[in-house]
């Protein structure tokens, strides 16, 4: 793509040009055609709020129908969240029942911190233990991850929980064999995939996992507040509301749908949600196949142009599928980050997250459709003039 045509895209967004914004993967950001859906629904409930409401189960139901056919998933399976961070919620609420004293769930020290709060709080009043099973960088392969991930696993541990794509190591962990062991061993899987639907394709079914919570509003450019829950069917019955309300019906749980029991709580506004689809034709309009592969292959470059610029080794192989549009660039371990992070701001207006991580100095580049060229160049120039100024007498 041209730097003509990047720039006839970041058109289509309402991104200021005051800033090089290089942190989608924090918000997310909303196409102009996507938010106008969005306030086009607003303004429908608005006309006639009683009609409206009253076909919730309607608008809800054809909206999670274009999403399972994204995702690859009966739309049967999903129901609509405000954020992974809900998701998660719903999950821990509901295994609050089950999980016994002396239980472990199961984890890793590269998960979210709201998240990692959750199930502490969960297992606080379960009796259960979090286990915080370290994985350590660099990773090497998908077989290093795994086998160092399931030495952790003992005939106490009912749940394995992990991030999809990390957080703060923006890492893309390899899963489907975990789960596969999982099954067998007889342990339920939950999933925080924040970052991953539209930073790559998703097949819920064929990956496995019990549980499963992503975000819209990240990568897939739909309003802010949008996101999902799937859930097996042969676990649907564990789920409990977080809310309870009229979905809720104690003498039917065994036949109520998942959403019922999750989207189901008092008014409130549904217009996001109802612009997913909306969201996903402007990732169709523009081949978002070839969106992600242009926007891996410049994050690649900027993070190998840093990284041999610093002698610093990468934390993980150079592939798409170990990271794809949200990148870690491993800078030397004895930066002040705090002081790079004050010049990039200041004189590059570059807003990015700089991130600390077991001594492990990253910076967390996002490349999404409107990220342009000379915006990396940019980074790129401003960290190579400026971080020796930046370096810690010791590393």
């Amino acid at each position: 793509m041209t730097q003509s045509n990047a720039e006839q895209i970041r058109n289509e967004f309402f991104l200021t040009r005051e800033w090089r914004l290089l942190n989608n993967g924090s918000y997310g950001a909303c196409p102009k055609p996507v938010f106008e859906e969005f306030q086009r629904w607003q303004l429908e409930v608005e006309k006639h709020p009683g009609t409206f409401i009253g076909r919730w189960p309607e608008w809800f139901g054809q909206s999670r129908e274009a999403l399972g056919a994204y995702l690859h998933c009966d739309p049967k399976d999903l129901a609509y969240v405000t954020n992974a961070t809900m998701g998660v919620n719903v999950v821990t609420n509901s295994l609050r029942s089950w999980l016994k004293p002396g239980d472990e769930v199961l984890t890793t020290n590269h998960e979210y911190g709201a998240c990692n709060h959750a199930w502490l709080f969960a297992c606080g009043k379960t009796g259960a233990k979090y286990i915080n099973h370290p994985i350590e960088l660099p990773i090497t392969s998908d077989d290093d991850f795994v086998e160092k991930f399931w030495s952790g696993v003992t005939p106490r541990t009912r749940v394995i929980y992990l991030s999809h794509t990390t957080s703060p190591t923006a890492l893309t962990f390899p899963l489907k064999e975990l789960f596969r062991r999982a099954r067998e061993a007889g342990i339920l899987t939950v999933v925080d995939g924040a970052h991953v639907p539209g930073q790559r394709d998703l097949f819920l079914d064929d990956l496995g996992a019990d549980f499963y919570t992503g975000n819209c509003h990240k990568w897939m450019c739909a309003p802010k507040g949008t996101a999902f829950l799937h859930v097996r069917k042969d676990v649907q019955h564990m789920i409990e509301p977080l809310i309870v309300s009229h979905g809720w019906q104690p003498d039917k749980k065994s036949a109520q749908p998942l959403y019922d029991y999750v989207e189901i709580f008092g008014t409130r506004d549904i217009s996001a949600f109802m612009a997913v689809p909306a969201a996903i034709e402007f990732m169709r309009s523009h081949d978002w196949v070839q969106v992600r592969e242009r926007c891996h292959l410049m994050g690649m470059e900027t993070k190998r142009t840093i990284e041999n610029y610093f002698g610093t080794q990468s934390i993980c192989p150079d592939t798409f599928e170990w990271f794809s549009q949200l990148v870690p660039i491993r800078l030397p371990d004895n930066t002040d980050m705090a002081k790079l992070g004050q010049i990039m701001r200041d004189h590059y207006k570059v807003e990015m997250p700089l991130i600390t991580w077991n001594n492990f100095k990253i910076a967390r580049l996002s490349v999404q459709i409107y990220t342009t060229q000379d915006e990396l160049d940019a980074f790129v120039e401003g960290v190579t003039t400026h971080l020796n100024a930046c370096l810690t007498a010791t590393a």
